[in-house]
């Protein structure tokens, strides 16, 4: 009797643990059906591997790099173009003041206003001193040639600056030590040049001219005389 309970309690033993069993496949059956195996840290992981194939900075994604070569080399060839237009004028101010490291272009450009003004008085007046102070030997050799004859034939020049419309340089350059800076310079003036007995003789009174100039002023970038001279002069009028 008491074998046949002992058979009875291994065939209850038996059946729990297969019982145990089934429901341990079937739980991790479903782990499985849900995707979610256990990743082996020692191969790639495949979730990086996607996320680098989608991230536009990969450099296996062949195609996005060679666009974003093509956009930063169109970006680079247009920056490139933008200063073309300056290029000469300010290729010649960079000759100069690589020889003359005191040479700052916007304050020539005021400096040649200045004498402009100082010039075209000096000329009216018959101011040899300014003249020769301001001017290179052939270009003063000019201007007094003119007032020469103007006092010879007892006349005046009577010139009134209005105001200067615009000034600007125009071309800069460097040959050997001396540098080179032409200006243009337009100005409104009056000028009327007068006989002994205050006859006009040449000019309005009345009328305001629109006068344009191209100035060249030059230096030996060498000197430590740091003044420019008018060395060539012309009129668009």
């Amino acid at each position: 009797m008491g074998e046949g309970f002992q058979f009875i309690d291994i065939i209850l033993f038996a059946m729990i643990a297969a019982f145990l069993i089934l429901r341990l496949r079937n739980v991790l059956g479903r782990h499985k059906d849900h995707g979610r195996p256990q990743n082996d840290p020692f191969s790639p992981d495949p979730q990086g591997q996607d996320a680098n194939a989608s991230d536009p900075q990969s450099p296996g994604d062949d195609n996005v790099v060679h666009l974003s070569d093509q956009t930063q080399g169109a970006q680079d060839a247009q920056t490139a173009e933008e200063p073309v237009a300056t290029a000469p004028l300010d290729a010649g101010f960079a000759q100069i003041k690589a020889i003359d490291g005191a040479f700052d272009a916007p304050e020539f450009v005021a400096g040649a206003r200045g004498a402009f003004e100082m010039i075209v008085e000096a000329f009216a007046k018959g101011d040899r001193d300014t003249l020769q102070a301001l001017l290179n030997e052939e270009v003063y050799g000019n201007f007094i040639s003119a007032i020469d004859t103007r006092e010879a034939n007892n006349e005046t020049l009577e010139n009134t600056l209005i105001r200067l419309v615009s000034n600007e340089a125009i071309e800069a350059y460097v040959e050997n030590v001396t540098g080179f800076v032409t200006v243009k310079i337009i100005s409104e003036q009056v000028n009327v040049t007068r006989s002994a007995d205050g006859e006009v003789v040449d000019g309005n009174a009345n009328q305001i001219s629109e006068i344009t100039d191209i100035w060249t002023f030059a230096r030996d970038l060498s000197s430590r005389d740091p003044n420019w001279g008018l060395v060539a002069t012309r009129s668009l009028d």
